[in-house]
């Protein structure tokens, strides 16, 4: 990994940098090129939610079957950060993040191709998974070895960012597309995006010098060392902080664009275009101000520190996860304003909590860590939106779309809760203090 602070001599593409990252994405073309292919590979994330409307009565599906396939993406995704996050302590970031752009390309493309049917996109859609889970974490830790701490927020909210912008335009195709031309010309255009990915990606990183996280040979020094930055006050907190996070926020992105159809499938959007247009009005509310959220909250974390931030965005949604659910009645535009801003709430603590992180533990062990961090925030993320179902069945009598949503977004709410209190706990001198330059790592042999 690259050195930090004010004179780091090394950006992303491996050019030198006179001074400091200055403020915007474009202070550096590496970084841009890295945020565009967030961007591309994303756009690959959210093609089978979106399309899902479209390919239940063509594959003969049951919602059990399709929220199968959704299921096996969400655990196959689960277990490659796992494993790519420590890979990348191991043979580096950059090796990890190549190889796993151009896999996610070539998977779906795959995808795209052949998945006609329950059983080929139950086996396709996981094999994506796979390969997306190893962009996501050595995109972090490139850019936080790239970037000196007092920038390190903003960049890191526009690498989030990036990705939020796949994510729409992957809902736009697919809602919009799927309705007028069918959703193999959905899947066909959305392959474009990890193609693009896989190419600025490579361009971004092809000429970065392998770096490596030195990790210290096995024994026990190494052990205790790793048990340590486990075990430390700000480790724990953002960990279990980030675990919050993510019950709430992936429960909050599987359920929200649901309450919202229910709640304005009756308004004014016109003829046979209304479901596409409803369609791409929600995933613009919910993904549009989360992508904000990220640009913004990492900046002013630059500048108030981590901890003020976390604060103010866990507690923000958690609040509002409280709210929203007795809400359907306000009519259309105060409800999606409402939902924009949930939306924004719920997104504005995640670069945020990983930035903390790869200031709060040593860089040769971040890795692992943020390993362990995806493994329990995406598990949580994988539970919540089931035990909102649970809620939410047993308060309605499940004849057509719910009417009473409260006490299941009040599930959610309890993850902002438990990540407002983690927030609060963080030592005032740790993770949430002003930023601060960290150690330099060994270069890697090529």
């Amino acid at each position: 990994m690259a050195r930090h602070g004010p004179d780091a001599a090394r950006l992303v593409g491996g050019r030198r940098a006179a001074r400091p990252l200055r403020p915007g994405v474009a202070a550096h073309p590496s970084l841009a090129l890295i945020c565009a292919s967030r961007f591309g590979t994303c756009v690959a994330t959210m093609t089978y939610a979106g399309s899902l409307p479209f390919l239940l009565d063509p594959w003969g599906m049951s919602a059990t079957e399709a929220g199968s396939i959704q299921a096996a993406h969400n655990l196959a995704y689960a277990l490659s950060l796992l494993v790519t996050s420590w890979l990348a302590d191991r043979i580096g970031a950059r090796r990890v993040f190549l190889a796993s752009i151009w896999a996610a390309a070539i998977a779906f493309c795959a995808f795209a191709a052949f998945a006609r049917s329950y059983a080929s996109a139950l086996a396709l859609f996981p094999l994506v998974a796979v390969a997306l889970g190893g962009t996501y974490t050595p995109a972090i830790m490139l850019v936080a070895g790239a970037v000196a701490p007092q920038r390190r927020g903003m960049a890191l909210g526009w690498t989030l960012a990036a990705a939020s912008a796949g994510y729409v335009v992957s809902l736009a195709l697919t809602t919009g597309g799927g309705t007028v031309l069918g959703y193999e010309w959905a899947f066909a255009v959305s392959a474009i995006g990890p193609l693009f990915g896989a190419v600025t990606g490579t361009l971004a990183v092809g000429n970065a010098p392998r770096a490596a996280h030195g990790v210290p040979p096995g024994g026990a020094s190494a052990k205790g060392d790793l048990l340590a930055a486990l075990a430390s006050r700000s480790s724990v907190l953002l960990t279990l902080g980030y675990t919050a996070h993510c019950w709430e926020l992936m429960g909050m992105w599987a359920w929200t664009p649901a309450f919202l159809t229910a709640a304005l499938s009756d308004g004014p959007l016109p003829g046979v275009l209304a479901p596409a247009l409803l369609g791409v009005v929600i995933a613009s509310t919910i993904h549009v101000s989360g992508m904000a959220a990220t640009l913004t909250m990492g900046a002013a974390s630059d500048r108030w520190g981590r901890r003020v931030v976390l604060i103010a965005a866990a507690g923000g949604g958690g609040a509002l996860s409280f709210t929203i659910g007795w809400c359907a009645g306000l009519g259309p535009g105060p409800l999606l304003a409402l939902a924009a801003l949930y939306g924004f709430a719920t997104l504005g603590d995640s670069g945020v909590l990983s930035t903390a992180m790869t200031e709060a533990v040593p860089a040769r062990h971040l890795g692992t860590l943020l390993a362990l961090r995806s493994l329990l925030g995406f598990g949580a993320g994988a539970a919540s939106p089931i035990v909102f179902g649970w809620v939410l069945d047993a308060g309605n009598p499940g004849d057509g779309l719910p009417r009473h949503w409260g006490w299941a977004f009040a599930v959610l709410g309890a993850g902002g809760a438990v990540a407002t209190v983690c927030a609060l706990l963080l030592p005032a001198g740790g993770a949430g203090a002003a930023p601060r330059p960290r150690e330099k790592a060994e270069p890697e042999s090529p």
